[in-house]
């Protein structure tokens, strides 16, 4: 029988999640096209001429953007748990929520300082 009982259905699950990416990967190996030749290994095969060269340097603040909606982000991930265990929580996890939003309050501020959410 099986040692850990109760474990089956984990398994289980353990089993078919990683069969579901094998079968994915080998199912596109299979269906896709096989023509190899000079169209195939240009740039993005979109028919277009490439213009330029692929290494441009791109602005700052699009990083700057996405790193703030990044922290919103994040922010959003950890507070949504709290949130529906809030009345389990108690007092204490409450000041540690406002600690946390406080903490991003001071990057969100430290990032419309430095211009980050401009888009211009």
């Amino acid at each position: 029988m099986f040692i850990l009982s109760g474990y089956e259905y984990l398994l289980g699950f353990l089993l078919l999640c990683s069969l579901v990416p094998v079968l994915a990967l080998s199912a596109s190996k299979v269906l896709r096209p096989s023509s190899e030749g000079a169209a195939r290994r240009t740039t993005y095969e979109c028919g277009m001429e490439p213009v330029g060269g692929a290494w441009i340097q791109f602005n700052i603040r699009y990083y700057m953007f996405a790193l703030v909606f990044l922290i919103f982000d994040v922010e959003t991930v950890f507070l949504y748990p709290w949130a529906v265990a809030f009345h389990e929580l108690g007092v204490l996890a409450f000041i540690e929520a406002l600690i946390f939003i406080a903490i991003l309050i001071v990057g969100l501020v430290y990032a419309w300082r430095k211009g980050a959410l401009e888009w211009s």
